[in-house]
């Protein structure tokens, strides 16, 4: 019950149009290729090629190849410093595309302010109702156990949700920074002499 408050509230407030049609995506006719690279772009953390090809439903072989290519193309990045290969998107470039959808998507910066005021009342909330000051805070507090197992998923689910806003508070307020820089163009840039 808690879980579907905390989706729906971020569909409403805080996702954008892209993110919240990438589920329906993913369930349309896709290639695998196609379902790797959506895996890959929407990626918050480092992961194997295992893992991602995993998410996408596709073989593991096929999938490193595709996620070779983005590495070459310069969408993803590679790090295998660890124990296990992992990649991940750029995340400054995939913050900038978002802010350019979020300046093309309709919307005014007021409503992006509001938006924006609507995370961080969210966050206070969260920071009120459980006395701490981060989602790692609200983890600790699992330890505890008076809990029961729906509010130890429920704070699990806060955690996640209080995470993936303070990402969208930093693009959302970057968006509305920078909203005359964003504004699309319609003239091509001239060439230099």
């Amino acid at each position: 019950m808690t879980s579907t408050y905390i989706k729906a509230k971020r569909e409403r407030c805080c996702m954008s149009e892209d993110e919240s049609n990438s589920e329906g995506l993913m369930e349309r006719q896709t290639t695998g290729e196609d379902r790797v690279r959506m895996t890959a772009r929407q990626l918050s953390e480092p992961q194997t090629a295992n893992w991602i090809a995993s998410e996408a439903g596709w073989s593991h072989e096929p999938t490193k190849r595709v996620l070779d290519r983005l590495v070459d193309d310069g969408i993803l990045h590679r790090d295998e410093s660890g124990t296990h290969t992992t990649y991940y998107p750029d995340y400054r470039r995939q913050a900038m595309q978002e802010a350019m959808r979020l300046r093309d998507s309709g919307h005014t910066v007021e409503e992006l302010t509001d938006r924006l005021a609507d995370m961080k009342t969210q966050i206070r909330d969260w920071e009120n109702e459980f006395g701490i000051e981060s989602p790692n805070q609200l983890r600790g507090t699992l330890a505890d156990e008076s809990l029961d197992a729906d509010e130890e998923n429920r704070r699990r689910e806060i955690a996640r949700e209080w995470e993936h806003l303070q990402r969208r508070i930093q693009i959302v307020g970057f968006a509305i920074r920078e909203w005359d820089f964003l504004a699309p163009t319609t003239e091509p840039a001239e060439a230099s002499s």
